[in-house]
């Protein structure tokens, strides 16, 4: 990928859905791991896109519908659409299905209008699969389908409908793909999760071919600039700074982005203090703050927020002890506490590395790697040395390991979902939308004193309004339409 002059505000952007089309093809790189999974994308059969919060979702499901579509002569066809919007979150049963094929319709009417092609309406499931695959026929091309955002943790209401739906629609002429998180369960009882989709965990591991080279190509397309004016220390080369800030983010492309921000206004030298005062700053201003975000969003699992820091806190003390970069815990503990390492998996505290490993007191567990920085703020000194900077890279540290009769985890209290409990931010005032260090690119006062005159005090409110309802407000045109849209979505989805 070539390099880029250097977008000033880029390096701040964090969700790949907030670049436009010329932007995301000079800020997103992909190499072995992600071209092996983009020709799955673009290939037949249904896939399902597994990973947590950051870690390249939407960038792979846009990357494969920019591709598809890159020439005319293409016997393919992709159509990318997200799912964030605020009807399909609220709604289950047959009136999901509505809004999810008016939705779809808009979209597939939108982007082959180029071609001339009248799509058929779709009323139903059934109607729609015999439109796409008519429409399929007149374009002579196959179709495929990507689906952003199609499930959020907390967010299960219509996780049956969407599934139903993406398998009927699966033929040999439509493909459909989908993004899901980790602990997606409700795939319905007509969807064979084993049969009718393929699932790729997308979870970028240290071991995995050019880890190393992609997250350096992520650090110099987006920091060029500050690059060139950076000296890095004698102990330190800018590769081993890319793949240990990488790895220490658990691959996570969205958080490592974040890292970098944070190294390089550091200034001029980027030493192992610079490096280890950003892996702290990270776990404090930005990881355990992500929960507390999250808190408001994830609706019914908000009862079990509180259970789920307590948790994260009494695995990062342990292993903080022992300077683990990875734990193994007793699958007793993973049955009580499913739903918060979930939590905590989606919101890139730690990430599962194998289902099953046997443990030295007996029995079997779950082991998972460590956000280490979170890690760090827990080891003695809170500082990265040059010792510990090799044992970490080298990955030499033993695991910590959490026994079936480990104390541990005592006075940890894990409440009950609420599946009444709507998602909290719809009902704060907008003026949580101001803009801040949690939305970079939020609303000025002035906007948000505007959007309250016209009598919508609430984020949910706002949400609800048209572009043209939010065109009427006096100094607000198309731009600054966008720029409010873009906030609420930041605010809403996760």
């Amino acid at each position: 990928m070539p390099y880029s002059e250097h977008i000033e505000h880029t390096d701040l952007i964090l969700a790949c859905e907030d670049f436009s089309n010329e932007e995301f093809s000079n800020f997103h790189c992909f190499f072995s791991y992600e071209e092996g999974i983009l020709a799955q994308l673009m290939a037949h059969g249904p896939v399902l896109l597994k990973g947590g919060r950051g870690t390249g979702k939407s960038a792979l499901l846009r990357e494969a519908a920019r591709r598809l579509n890159s020439s005319v002569t293409s016997p393919t066809f992709g159509i990318y659409m997200s799912l964030r919007h605020l009807p399909l979150l609220r709604s289950q049963g047959h009136q999901y299905e509505t809004e999810f094929l008016r939705i779809l319709y808009d979209k597939v009417k939108e982007v082959t209008s180029v071609f001339g092609c009248e799509v058929e309406p779709f009323s139903d499931v059934y109607a729609t699969h015999q439109s796409l695959n008519h429409l399929s026929d007149k374009l002579q091309k196959r179709l495929v389908l990507l689906f952003d955002d199609a499930a959020h943790i907390g967010r299960e209401a219509g996780l049956e409908e969407f599934f139903d739906i993406f398998r009927t629609l699966s033929s040999n002429k439509v493909s459909c793909k989908a993004a899901i998180y980790p602990g997606v369960t409700k795939f319905g009882t007509r969807f064979d999760v084993y049969n009718d989709a393929k699932i790729i965990d997308i979870t970028r591991r240290k071991e995995q071919p050019d880890f190393q080279k992609f997250f350096l190509e992520v650090m110099k397309s987006r920091f060029y600039t500050q690059i060139e004016k950076c000296d890095f220390s004698s102990a330190l080369h800018i590769e081993e700074v890319a793949e240990f800030l990488g790895m220490a983010v658990l691959g996570n492309v969205r958080s490592f982005i974040q890292g970098c921000a944070m190294l390089f206004e550091y200034g001029q030298k980027i030493s192992l203090t610079s490096m280890s005062e950003t892996m702290l700053r990270l776990a404090s201003d930005f990881f355990w703050p992500m929960l507390e975000e999250v808190k408001i969003k994830i609706g019914m699992y908000a009862p079990l927020m509180d259970g789920s820091i307590q948790l994260a806190e009494k695995i990062y003390s342990e292993c903080g002890n022992r300077k683990s970069t990875s734990f193994i815990i007793h699958r007793q503990w993973v049955s009580k506490y499913s739903k918060p390492l979930e939590i905590l998996e989606y919101v890139g505290f730690i990430a599962k590395r194998e289902a099953s490993r046997s443990l030295k007191s007996g029995g079997r567990g779950t082991r998972y790697a460590l956000n280490l920085c979170n890690t760090l703020e827990n080891v003695s000194g809170s500082r990265l040395t040059q010792e510990l900077f090799s044992s970490w890279m080298e990955n030499t540290q033993e695991d910590t390991q959490f026994s079936a009769s480990t104390n541990a985890f005592d006075g940890i209290i894990v409440g009950s979902p609420d599946s009444s409990q709507e998602i909290g931010i719809l009902s704060l005032p907008i003026s949580v939308l101001k803009k801040s260090k949690l939305f970079p690119n939020g609303l000025t006062e002035d906007k948000i004193q505007r959007l309250e005159a016209r009598g919508w005090n609430t984020v949910g409110e706002v949400a609800e309004k048209s572009d043209a309802e939010l065109q009427e407000i006096e100094m607000i045109g198309p731009k600054t339409v966008m720029r409010i849209k873009n906030t609420v979505e930041q605010a809403i989805w996760m």
